[in-house]
């Protein structure tokens, strides 16, 4: 059966860039260690990242800050 995605939005490099606040190569550092949501490829040079997973993350991490 194939994935049903309803209403996900992609972003591209610079938007995950100024959600995060983090450059270029900490978000490939951390997608290389596990610790960021994958990019997935929508044609052979174009990767885009779920909005959702990113921002999911970012909650995350200011969860994890909070005492």
């Amino acid at each position: 059966m194939p994935l049903m995605l309803t209403s996900a939005q992609f972003i591209r490099l610079p938007q995950v860039k100024e959600i995060t606040t983090l450059s270029k190569s900490s978000i490939y550092r951390l997608m290389e260690e596990g610790d960021f949501p994958k990019q997935h490829a929508l044609g052979a040079r174009t990767v885009v990242w779920s909005k959702s997973q990113v921002e999911d993350w970012c909650a995350q991490k200011m969860s994890a800050a909070l005492p």
